[in-house]
């Protein structure tokens, strides 16, 4: 039985007036001001080295109001009140912001972003690694038209590259990093069309084993576009839905295994156990598994069965840290993006406190020194949360007021669209009589919609590492790659590194320790 309304609205009220004593003497403010003041300062010694890692994380669907209320819920996980909490996100230096439309869209979809920030060219929505020459779903406007991603350029540059994902590795944001294709749905030949096959176009699971064969890691889910139509799930051997979809009888997981050399050790896994158990000395291509398709939502997640995010960043990076040239490594937090659409908010910021945990775990096993750490975002959603909440209200919570029409209370946490829009008996739903703070409770929308939409505003760009400071200000989503390229030395933008004007303070030490004998002779004599 639930509390009544008023004493849930005091109870949070309550909670909320727990003003922290320091807050309310000016000089906590002054001296806070001036710390981060002096961290500003020292920014105006500039990290020119080279990166010879790179790291993007890429949240789906994480605009600002969602990191805003991620940071929150993560301060309130550890019992703060959580406005004054920081992300590991919120600790890099450099802030951009990004403006995500398609070159046909006005508010985006995650496969033409994704063919920006990761090719450095726009393209059209449900387009995935073409230009904009290309329209969806026309498979003949495909050949001629293909870009190249950011991993293609650092594997040309002898790097280890890796994709890991929350997603299927075949979803929108991992596939333009290797295919190029005008729909970002035709996961496997089945999605596919047969004129679109006749005129020689490849399903993106055809395309993640054959266009970089040489990729080091590929971790997520999307298991049942590798396998034959009606093999059985390993699993979830009794449900349907999971068995293979591939009509061309192909087992992708072997031709994986199949193009990679003899010498070298490739290693499949589809479960946490698997996963963790491994020895990153002894392997020298991962290719996980976790689900059929999309892993589960970390609220929902078997602990036993899928790795957490972090888990699988950390396995990555151990794999690809072992090339001494270096590595590209894209991270997608996925589901934040899911959880939205569905209108459930828990599952959308849990899932970013889960990709803020892996931000810094990537940072504890890499340095500043050489590496580039980029964390943005594809596109935002249509969500917000307000009322006139007090500091430290629980970020599920309700507003404390009440609608002024029909005088009944409402969550903090709103959409402007989606499948919250509930009427009962010719009214709003009264949430006081639905469990709100549950996983999947749909946040109430303004406007009735099976599912619910993106939105069309810039996304933040934090940046830190070498060259870092090439992300500020506003910019076209496309230039992310160039930059982030230009910092690690590959791609088109090489000529600086050449010339040594942009360079790396331990590539010198072995200079300076070979050019010191000399020196000293020099003043001997």
């Amino acid at each position: 039985m639930k509390a009544p309304l008023h004493l849930l609205l005091l109870a949070e009220v309550c909670l909320a007036s727990l003003v922290p004593e320091e807050e309310t003497h000016p000089q906590y403010w002054r001296d806070q001001a001036q710390q981060t003041l002096q961290n500003a300062l020292k920014l105006q010694r500039l990290n020119t080295n080279v990166a010879k890692n790179v790291v993007l994380f890429l949240g789906d669907g994480m605009g600002v109001s969602t990191i805003t209320a991620a940071r929150i819920l993560k301060g309130q996980l550890q019992n703060k009140m959580g406005e004054e909490f920081l992300l590991e996100m919120d600790k890099f230096p450099y802030v951009a912001l990004s403006k995500t439309y398609n070159t046909n869209a006005q508010v985006p979809d995650s496969a033409g972003t994704a063919t920006a920030y990761l090719c450095g060219v726009k393209a059209n929505e449900g387009t995935v690694g073409v230009s904009a020459a290309v329209t969806r779903a026309q498979c003949n406007t495909t050949a001629g038209n293909e870009v190249t991603s950011i991993l293609k350029w650092a594997k040309e540059a002898g790097k280890s590259v890796g994709i890991v994902t929350t997603t299927r590795v075949n979803h929108a944001t991992p596939s333009a990093a290797y295919a190029h294709s005008a729909n970002r749905d035709w996961y496997s030949d089945s999605e596919m069309p047969p004129e679109a096959i006749q005129q020689g176009c490849k399903d993106l699971a055809q395309q993640l084993v054959e266009n970089i064969p040489d990729m080091e890691v590929i971790l997520g889910g999307g298991r049942k576009y590798m396998f034959p139509k009606n093999t059985s799930d390993v699993e979830y051997p009794s449900e349907d839905k999971h068995q293979g979809t591939r009509l061309d009888g192909q087992n992708l997981v072997d031709v994986w295994r199949a193009k990679k050399p003899k010498d070298k050790h490739a290693r499949y896994v589809w479960n946490r156990t698997e996963l963790l158990a491994l020895d990153p000395k002894d392997v020298d291509f991962l290719l996980g598994l976790f689900e059929p398709m999309d892993m589960m939502y970390e609220l929902d997640r078997d602990a036993e069965t899928d790795p957490s995010l972090t888990e699988m960043v950390q396995v990555a990076l151990k794999i690809l840290q072992r090339n001494p040239r270096g590595f590209f490594l894209l991270v997608e937090g996925g589901r934040i993006d899911h959880g939205h659409h569905e209108g459930k908010a828990k599952q959308a910021l849990y899932e970013a406190v889960e990709m803020d945990r892996a931000i810094g775990k990537a940072g504890s096993l890499t340095s500043l020194d050489d590496t580039l750490t980029v964390v943005t975002a594809d596109h935002s959603h249509v969500f917000t949360f307000g009322g006139y909440t007090p500091r430290g209200n629980p970020i599920f919570g309700l507003a404390p007021m009440h609608s002024d029409v029909d005088k009944m209370p409402f969550t903090a946490i709103l959409y402007g669209n989606g499948p919250g829009y509930k009427v009962v008996s010719g009214e709003r739903e009264n949430v006081s009589a639905v469990d709100y703070a549950h996983a999947n409770y749909q946040a109430q929308s303004a406007v009735p919609l099976r599912q619910e939409t993106h939105g069309g505003e810039d996304v933040a760009i934090f940046a830190k590492g070498p060259m870092a400071h090439l992300l500020h200000g506003v910019r076209e989503q496309n230039y992310i790659p160039h930059a982030m390229a230009y910092a690690a030395c590959i791609g088109q933008n090489t000529g600086h590194c050449r010339s040594g004007a942009h360079h790396s303070t331990a590539g010198l030490l072995p200079c300076l320790s070979t050019l010191a004998p000399l020196l000293l002779l020099q003043l001997w004599f």
